[in-house]
């Protein structure tokens, strides 16, 4: 018993460093990044190609901390997780929530922040959904983009609500506004970022969320070394107040 727990003690290292992405990629000088980019403030795919946005900062920030290029591969929140486990990539950003079955086939990075789920709705009918009952009704018209975690939201917690799956992320809030849908359960973070972008909208209740959430960066997963440089990288970004600044470029005044 004494060997072979002297013989794994020993191993440990070895495993803990073998085929680490963080020695992949500063070997081959570049970081691929898996992203939806349909997630404002976070990821969004510009027309001309161009990602933006708070974790493109940032993913732009770590590659250069490694003397890397940052490579972005294209994902969906429906194919998120089987895309960044086949496509090998380093780091998954873009307004990701922590969910247990993501970390079933991936690792976390430490924790950006809670951010909870939230109603997003007309202003005009601001009171008609204030609660999970008020929600939970057949005549309550609600619209979800397919495969992330609001859409797992809704068909736990409303199951008697009218859902619609809407195909893009990034115009589903005229939705609302054309009263072609009565709800968006979002996160807390996105929904103050629209409310922004579009007059006539409410984010209900962000400081009191209906779910509790956390957002992080997804790393492949059982790969130590790469998740302790992530995490350090992130640190001393914060301690630097470059995260702050890159926050308050992207989310301003509706940051949480």
């Amino acid at each position: 018993m004494i060997k072979k727990t002297l013989l794994a003690l020993t191993l440990l290292p070895a495993l803990a460093y073998a085929d680490s992405h963080l020695d992949t990629v500063l070997q081959t000088k570049e970081l691929k990044i898996c992203t939806t980019g349909d997630y404002k403030p976070y990821s969004y795919l510009r027309p001309d190609g161009q990602y933006q946005g708070l974790d493109v900062t940032m993913a732009e920030s770590l590659a250069k901390s490694l003397g890397a290029k940052p490579v972005w591969v294209a994902t969906t929140w429906k194919t998120l997780s089987n895309d960044f486990t086949a496509k090998h990539c380093d780091i998954a950003v873009g307004g990701i929530s922590v969910t247990l079955k993501r970390q079933q086939s991936a690792w976390f990075a430490a924790s950006l922040g809670s951010d909870g789920k939230i109603p997003l709705v007309r202003c005009a009918d601001s009171q008609k959904y204030q609660t999970v009952e008020q929600l939970n009704r057949p005549q309550v018209r609600v619209i979800e983009p397919a495969g992330g975690t609001n859409e797992a939201f809704v068909h736990q917690y409303l199951p008697q609500a009218n859902l619609t799956l809407f195909h893009d992320n990034v115009t589903i809030f005229h939705e609302l506004l054309a009263h072609r849908a009565d709800v968006m359960i979002t996160d807390a973070s996105e929904a103050l970022y629209q409310k922004t972008l579009n007059p006539g909208l409410c984010a209900l209740d962000p400081q009191q969320p209906l779910q509790y959430g956390e957002k992080a960066y997804m790393l492949p997963r059982d790969d130590i070394s790469w998740k302790l440089y992530v995490d350090q990288w992130l640190h001393l970004s914060r301690a630097t107040g470059e995260y702050q600044k890159a926050e308050q470029q992207w989310m301003g005044s509706s940051a949480l």
